[in-house]
């Protein structure tokens, strides 16, 4: 992470009747995690109206961090207990012709590659277009991960 230049911030808390992350036998289920940056400012829009998909895949980047944030959080603040990261559930706020999605989710699967290894790091996803998001935001991402057995 400090030779990226990345600090992960504060794990968020849930904006509604859910928790964060769910932990069952190796297995982590995170939540659908918000564009927010060091800031605390959420990025909100629409991709295909007033956000470029450049804009898209920086919300996306950001929503990569609040899961390492969470990820950290399900690991005792132990990122080194992280496996694999499974699967990437993106949802991106966008026009009904937007059809960069993929583009604007490599932000988050990117990120995720490039601080945890292709091998860790490399997951299934999906990338699906919708008319809004919670709170107007432009871009959520929730994941799956696998994490170290609680003897390791």
């Amino acid at each position: 992470m400090a030779q990226l230049g990345l600090r992960i911030p504060r794990a968020a808390a849930p904006v509604a009747s859910y928790v964060p992350w769910r932990k069952t036998g190796n297995l982590v289920y995170i939540s659908g995690q918000l564009p927010k940056g060091e800031d605390d400012v959420l990025i909100c829009g629409r991709l295909g109206d007033n956000m470029s998909t450049d804009e898209g895949r920086e919300a996306a980047r950001l929503c990569a961090l609040q899961l390492m944030s969470q990820m950290r959080e399900a690991c005792g603040g132990d990122l080194d207990k992280v496996r694999a990261i499974l699967k990437v559930e993106a949802f991106v706020n966008s026009t009904q012709d937007f059809t960069e999605h993929p583009q604007v989710v490599n932000g988050c699967s990117d990120l995720l590659c490039s601080v945890f290894g292709s091998r860790m790091g490399a997951h299934s996803r999906y990338a699906v277009g919708c008319i809004s998001l919670p709170l107007g935001a432009a871009v959520e991402v929730g994941a799956v991960i696998q994490v170290a057995d609680d003897d390791e």
